[in-house]
């Protein structure tokens, strides 16, 4: 009985919590309202979710094309790391041939330039001995019988063209001791020898003409005062080719020769200006050769300067100056 009592009980309290007592007004505007509510919030809710939810949508989508254009660039990235690394190995790969090509290249020229100090040497040593056989008439007979003599005096004339071409511009003096100076004046000194022969001048006037230009043509490109014992080794050939006179005619119708043979005057040296008198000298005595060249001589003739050189210490370059003076009257009756 007493346990039936308490669920009674119970049941009496629940009943007391699940009601509340209201007005009947304000139940009925509750009412109201609540009706209001049913009929107002789904119109506002609805456009208000659709909107969030298109909006969603449409951020979902750039979402996902975010995550894969992130995903490709990801992919491009790694494509161009690969690249750069590919590209960085053969970088090195190139840096290390190229080391290696300067190496070698470093090498071929040592040993060209070795190669060369050699050539050289050996043609100063070979061209020194020739140039004293030369002064044999046999040996040169010989030479100039031989199947290369042609040849030979070619490569005379390249070799004296390379050799003053490589004279440096505020060049003072020339090392007479040097390799390079000692081959060039062995080979001038050959022709020298060769040309006081007969049949030497012949055969530089009819088969070694390019040889008897570029001496022409080196005597101008000089300085004064440079390589004289050169020039006068060059002037000294010349001269001995003009006793022929077929070398007399080519070398004195060289373009520019009779201004050659003034400019050389200037040169400090006596034993250039010597030489260049006598070869002017020849001029002169060949009346065939000046009656062509006497209309220039006489209007560009530096009378002055071989007055001057008639007062020269040297008596050599003294006495040819004052007979050159002397044979230099022709041209008045040249006129």
């Amino acid at each position: 009985m007493r346990r039936r009592a308490g669920l009674e009980g119970d049941a009496q309290a629940e009943t007391k919590e699940d009601f509340v007592k209201v007005r009947r007004s304000d139940l009925e505007r509750l009412t109201t309202e609540v009706m209001q509510l049913r009929d107002f919030l789904p119109k506002i809710l609805n456009g208000d979710i659709l909107w969030t939810f298109q909006k969603l949508d449409a951020v979902e989508s750039s979402m996902e094309k975010k995550e894969e254009e992130l995903e490709q660039l990801k992919m491009d990235c790694e494509h161009f790391r690969a690249r750069l690394e590919a590209a960085q190995a053969d970088c090195m790969r190139e840096k290390k041939e190229k080391l290696d090509l300067r190496q070698h290249l470093h090498e071929a020229k040592q040993q060209l330039l070795q190669q060369a100090e050699y050539c050289t040497e050996m043609g100063a040593a070979v061209c020194t001995l020739l140039w004293g056989v030369s002064s044999n008439e046999e040996a040169v007979k010989t030479i100039l019988g031989g199947s290369k003599a042609a040849k030979f005096f070619t490569i005379t004339a390249q070799t004296m063209e390379s050799f003053v071409k490589s004279l440096s511009e505020d060049m003072k003096q020339q090392d007479l001791d040097s390799d390079e100076n000692q081959f060039v004046l062995a080979l001038a000194g050959i022709v020298t020898n060769v040309a006081a022969l007969a049949c030497g001048r012949e055969f530089l006037v009819t088969s070694s003409r390019e040889l008897l230009d570029t001496m022409v043509h080196l005597l101008g490109d000089m300085k004064p005062g440079l390589c004289t014992k050169f020039k006068v080794l060059m002037l000294m050939s010349l001269y001995n080719v003009s006793i022929n006179l077929k070398g007399l005619k080519y070398i004195s119708e060289s373009p520019g020769f009779i201004p050659l043979l003034w400019w050389l005057l200037n040169d400090p040296d006596t034993e250039v200006c010597l030489h260049v008198l006598r070869l002017l000298q020849s001029v002169i005595l060949e009346p065939e050769v000046l009656a062509k060249s006497a209309s220039e001589m006489r209007d560009t003739l530096p009378f002055q300067r071989i007055i001057a050189l008639t007062k020269s210490r040297n008596a050599d370059l003294q006495a040819l100056a004052k007979e050159l003076l002397e044979d230099l009257k022709i041209l008045e009756y040249e006129a």
